[in-house]
């Protein structure tokens, strides 16, 4: 942890990690809830980016050690300048001002730590991929009649050819037409999420819900950036 005269900005730090997997969370009053766990960081600074060297107010970090021979020569080199061995993954975090992000020394490693004061969080992933797959499935179409009149065409999408003539469409199909195709496997946010506990010793964190993306997979954790009215006086310290 930085000292205190050069503590930088909790409500704007992030933080990279992987999915544990979801379980159940007992609270004081007996109640159980189901939370995800997550393992975050520790994650390196790797580089800090400001407004007369880069244009704008950043915070590059990195995630867990990667082997020197998977890893680019320019990478080597640009986590070597932070001191630091190749990290698998990298990503920045804004910050306010260029005082805030020269808070942050490349080197400096992050903490679950940081997040302990944070009551709802915004959670990032690679939501699980599907495969290829029909409408009922992808699009929640409730398909054909089930009746004897339908023939082999319970699953089907229906008449897609609407809007192909005498509207000036030029004979081909709507733009954005739901039709069967590749599902998931797509960037994915879970916003808003309850901050239920943060393990700075074990750099875990636990939150209320469940998170996009497989057990293993990698998430990005940052302060909620949008709150309803509740949360929002929850996060504020004006009611519940």
């Amino acid at each position: 942890m930085p000292t205190p005269e050069r503590a930088f900005d909790m409500t704007s730090t992030a933080l990279l990690g992987r999915k544990m997997g979801m379980t159940r969370y007992f609270r004081p009053d007996g109640t159980n809830i189901p939370v995800t766990v997550i393992s975050v960081g520790p994650c390196v600074v790797t580089q800090v980016k400001t407004t007369e060297t880069d244009g704008y107010c950043a915070v590059q970090i990195g995630f867990e050690d990667a082997p020197a021979r998977r890893v680019p020569m320019p990478q080597i080199g640009h986590d070597a300048k932070a001191g630091t061995s190749p990290k698998r993954a990298h990503r920045e975090f804004r910050v306010a001002d260029d005082a805030a992000a020269q808070s942050f020394q490349p080197g400096q490693s992050l903490t679950a730590s940081v997040l302990e004061g944070t009551k709802f969080v915004d959670v990032v992933g690679r939501s699980k991929g599907k495969g290829f797959q029909g409408v009922m499935k992808r699009h929640r179409f409730c398909g054909g009649d089930a009746s004897h009149g339908c023939e082999r065409k319970h699953r089907s999408p229906g008449s897609i050819g609407g809007l192909c003539s005498n509207r000036g469409f030029g004979g081909g199909l709507k733009k954005g037409k739901r039709m069967a195709g590749h599902m998931g496997d797509v960037r994915s946010t879970a916003r808003s999420l309850d901050l239920v506990s943060v393990d700075g010793e074990k750099n875990i964190i636990i939150v209320k819900g469940a998170v996009p993306g497989p057990t293993g997979g990698m998430v990005w954790i940052e302060p909620a950036k949008r709150l309803y009215r509740r949360k929002a006086r929850i996060a504020a310290g004006t009611g519940e």
